[in-house]
């Protein structure tokens, strides 16, 4: 899948927030839901080439529903950007992940990540995982933004 067409400064974090939110209260199916969010992502954010999940099982990272190229099946916590989240338990913004000790390239187009942690019961559930072909593409603000759907996801997935 090419990259998005959406320009960067089109992106539009509340309208997706509320996109999601409609999406994931009206659903009781996990994988549904996750499939369908990831695609929002691809719509309502711009200058990005992959977006979606992965999920805790057996103790590492397993890929879930996402929109992109073939990624990565498993990664183990600790290793790479979506590893490192979930071992440190707080969102990672890579603004060049050339740059990042231990990065994993599923997509050489990929140059910036954001990655948040999802919770569940107070454990890392998954992960959301979205990368750029741009440097510096994610902003505090965008951290916020994708921290604010991870809270929708925790609200909605796991009642």
């Amino acid at each position: 899948m090419e990259s998005t067409t959406i320009p960067k400064e089109q992106t539009d974090l509340k309208s997706l927030i509320s996109a999601a939110r409609a999406v994931v209260s009206e659903c009781p199916y996990l994988i549904a839901n996750l499939a369908n969010v990831s695609a929002l992502i691809r719509e309502y954010v711009g200058d990005i080439n992959w977006a979606g999940f992965y999920l805790m099982e057996g103790g590492k990272l397993v890929l879930g529903p996402f929109q992109g190229k073939v990624a990565c099946t498993e990664i183990e916590v600790g290793s790479g950007v979506c590893g490192t989240a979930v071992a440190q338990r707080k969102t990672q913004l890579v603004k060049n992940v050339h740059e990042f000790s231990g990065h994993i390239a599923c997509d050489s187009a990929s140059n910036s990540e954001i990655v948040v942690p999802i919770f569940k019961d107070g454990e890392v559930f998954g992960v959301l995982d979205i990368d750029s072909p741009s440097l510096a593409r994610f902003s505090e603000e965008d951290r916020e933004g994708f921290e604010a759907l991870a809270c929708v996801l925790e609200t909605y997935l796991f009642r």
